[in-house]
């Protein structure tokens, strides 16, 4: 008969043991349900990046004309219209300062278009 080895109990290993171990992962193939490998996937384009929130064109703008001191032709959702420079704004309202006349706070929702005062920007 042929004589089985016994497995003879050990010690547990030293903590020095241990320290000196690397983890090693083998590098597996990815695969379908087959077992042979996925194809690679080139057929499809690489995703596109969703653009920014936020471009800050409109504060880029509001820079430029209260930088120059552009006249303005703030047109209202009512068709009222205020002539006047555009002094400073924040995310709800601008601040105009008209000649001759009081300074405005302007709600940036009742606004329903604005261009420089030379353009015909208001004529249709």
């Amino acid at each position: 008969m042929k004589e089985m080895e016994s497995t003879a109990v050990r010690r547990p290993p030293e903590a020095d043991d241990f320290a000196n171990r690397k983890l090693i992962r083998p590098t597996l193939a990815r695969t379908e349900g087959n077992g042979g490998p996925a194809p690679e996937r080139r057929d499809r384009p690489p995703r596109k990046i969703a653009p920014a929130e936020q471009t800050h064109a409109e504060n880029f703008y509001y820079q430029k004309q209260m930088q120059s001191k552009t006249p303005m032709v703030i047109v209202l959702k009512d068709g009222e219209q205020v002539h006047g420079f555009i002094e400073w704004y924040d995310k709800n309202c601008i601040k105009v300062t008209r000649d001759g006349q009081s300074n405005l706070l302007i709600y940036k929702p009742s606004i329903k278009y604005m261009y420089k005062e030379g353009e015909s920007g208001g004529q249709k």
